[in-house]
């Protein structure tokens, strides 16, 4: 059953929990979308753990258009949710729907998620009067890493949490379908969840949201950097990766690959014809 931005709001109002999982290529989409999955993101995230940057800040609008079309092949029941990354939405509101739109037209994604609360409302607006769904994002938005001063978690005093709720309610208001909440302490993004008619999809936001996302390499231990507190490693598929790729060359210098079950035939009369016009293989 293809999953759509009404049907995870019917999952919030039946107390049912989304699933949601990162995805930035075609092969990848089918196995996420063949678990069952109810919504993929194609995140800006791609720009860390695809590209290799320290941050997202580099990740371009090629770069998202590229990814999320390979990721819609691939999904034929999940939600395809794609990030606008950094500056495609921050320097206008017609430049913010442009954008957006390219994510739907080029990169066949099924809803755009952006970053930001009140600041970004009209923008939000704009968006979805263009009849295009928007996700928000508030909390630990990672596009402002540089002014939060690294990856800290948000919403810890009063002031802080208090801007989060009005970050979370201005988000609504301006008519997004649901609503990213990272790395917030676990009572507030259960407030904000008690608070919003829409659904909340958590990232270090504790165990009360509608549901939960994470970067399918960190839960697969595929990605060899800094593992969060809210990560939970479903697989070491990268250490069985590295383990195959080792065999794989040890073999390779051995000569045990290819061995015979791996190799095509040919008719004995056919080479020797061959080598007759040809001359013997020096």
């Amino acid at each position: 059953m293809k999953n759509t931005t009404a049907s995870l709001q019917k999952q919030k109002q039946q107390q049912e929990k989304i699933s949601m999982l990162t995805a930035y290529d075609y092969t990848t989409a089918r196995l996420v979308d063949k678990a069952g999955i109810n919504a993929i993101l194609v995140g800006d995230s791609l720009g860390m753990v695809m590209l290799g940057y320290e941050n997202t800040l580099a990740v371009t609008m090629e770069d998202m258009i590229h990814h999320s079309k390979a990721v819609a092949r691939g999904a034929k029941n999940a939600l395809v949710v794609t990030d606008l990354p950094f500056l495609s939405y921050h320097t206008s509101i017609e430049e913010a729907v442009l954008n957006a739109g390219r994510l739907l037209k080029e990169g066949d994604a099924q809803a755009v998620k952006l970053e930001g609360g009140v600041e970004f409302a009209e923008v939000i607006q704009a968006i979805t009067r263009a009849s295009i769904p928007v996700m928000g994002h508030v909390g630990l938005t990672p596009q402002s890493v540089h002014s939060f001063g690294g990856f800290k978690i948000q919403g810890k005093t009063e002031a802080a949490a208090r801007k989060v709720v009005q970050d979370a309610l201005a988000v609504e208001a301006a008519g997004a379908f649901a609503i990213v909440l990272e790395g917030v302490p676990e009572k507030l993004g259960q407030l904000i969840t008690e608070l919003l008619t829409i659904p909340t999809i958590g990232i270090g936001a504790g165990r009360y949201t509608d549901g939960q996302v994470l970067v399918y390499q960190d839960m697969l231990a595929m990605y060899d950097g800094f593992q969060p507190k809210f990560v939970k490693q479903y697989a070491a598929i990268g250490e069985d990766m590295v383990a195959a790729f080792a065999n794989y060359h040890q073999e390779v210098g051995s000569q045990a690959f290819p061995a015979d079950e791996h190799v095509f035939a040919i008719q004995s009369e056919v080479m020797d014809t061959l080598r007759q016009e040809f001359g013997e293989a020096k």
